[in-house]
């Protein structure tokens, strides 16, 4: 995702196939023919993500069975190994490139060495996991981190695990050489080759005012790193402050109908709102330009009409000297730009010039 003019549209289908393979296949679809990049699923097995005693989070107790514990709804969430490669299969087809969320080891593993996939998404819930953050650097994937519910000192200690993990061998003898390995140029180097960091409130849906968008200039500045935005925000508005911002990514949950049971189809969009949101950013992108500011074609040719130029106030014989009450700024189809009026009193006219006339630098010469 570095050094990039285009903006990475993710499409995150997450867990909203309901862990039906149908639905997965048709969310593929649906996402290659929005025109995102990427369409994202999520890699867990859930005897290994949460604990029989894990609570769950207030919108998924509203969005699913109140009654279900955490595992058992990541349970009916799961999808199998072999159903990632039929989902790969379709992508194939499609033209759109997999992505995908690993949360435990094994998945991470099946992600990099079985589907040996180039690059890996990292939720924001594994920010602090840092056996998971250190195996990841160890693959050879490009890693998009997300930064939701992190402070910026947190956000600096998980690049320190993962430049430990992509530098250093064996495992660290304490916290506190992840702090050291940032002292290195080398380790910086190396975050700036593979890694992106994601902007995100954790919330879903995020309210506007809890957006921030700004943290992401924080965190570019902070780290040098290309940032993107992961918006769990309802509509489209914060996607494209993002991108008019900088983001280098986008990723926004998507589903085939937002009134389907689950914990994400309600903060999700539809279908037509993802290609809604992929066309705005490709015409947001298109507007952003060089950053030099001079004109256009088209206000080039505008310029002539809209801009004033000097024009006489009344008839003038030749021989005569110009004073300020002798001249007016119109629009006109040519002559003396109005910032030269200044520069014109004192000059005396070549020859007589008519009422309303626009004034040129032929008609003038200097007065004896």
């Amino acid at each position: 995702m570095n050094n990039q003019s285009k903006t990475t549209i993710i499409a995150e289908a997450g867990v909203n196939h309901n862990g039906r393979l149908d639905l997965a296949l048709k969310l593929v679809d649906e996402a290659a023919s929005a025109g995102a990049d990427f369409v994202k699923f999520q890699t867990f097995r859930a005897d290994s993500l949460a604990s029989g005693q894990a609570a769950k989070a207030s919108y998924q107790t509203a969005n699913t069975d109140a009654a279900e514990s955490q595992l058992d709804m990541l349970r009916r969430l799961e999808l199998s190994f072999n159903a990632h490669r039929d989902i790969m299969d379709r992508c194939a087809k499609r033209g759109i490139a997999f992505l995908s969320t690993a949360f435990d080891l094994q998945s991470l593993s099946f992600l990099a060495d079985d589907l040996q996939l180039r690059y890996l998404k990292i939720g924001s819930g594994e920010l602090t996991n840092a056996p998971l953050l250190i195996a990841a650097a160890r693959t050879e994937m490009s890693l998009m981190l997300s930064t939701g519910m992190a402070t910026l000192s947190e956000v600096e200690e998980a690049l320190g695990v993962i430049a430990f993990g992509m530098l250093r061998s064996g495992s660290p003898e304490r916290r506190q050489d992840f702090a050291d390995v940032l002292h290195s140029a080398a380790a910086w180097e190396a975050l700036r080759g593979r890694v992106t960091l994601l902007h995100c409130t954790t919330e879903y849906p995020a309210a506007i005012v809890d957006t921030n968008l700004r943290a992401m200039d924080t965190m570019r500045a902070a780290f040098d790193l290309p940032v993107g935005y992961s918006d769990h925000t309802t509509g489209n508005a914060m996607s494209i402050g993002a991108v008019a911002r900088g983001a280098c990514v986008i990723e926004k949950h998507f589903t085939l109908d937002r009134t389907l049971d689950g914990p994400d189809h309600a903060a999700s969009l539809e279908p037509s709102q993802l290609a809604e949101l992929v066309r705005d950013i490709r015409a947001v992108e298109a507007g952003l330009g060089s950053g030099v500011k001079q004109p256009g074609a088209a206000e080039l040719r505008n310029r002539k009409v809209v801009r004033k130029n000097i024009v006489v106030a009344r008839g003038l014989p030749a021989g005569h000297v110009l004073t300020l009450d002798d001249l007016v700024t119109k629009r006109s189809s040519g002559g003396i730009s109005a910032m030269d009026v200044w520069n014109c009193v004192g000059m005396k006219t070549r020859r007589p010039i008519a009422l309303g006339a626009s004034l040129n630098w032929a008609d003038l010469t200097w007065a004896d």
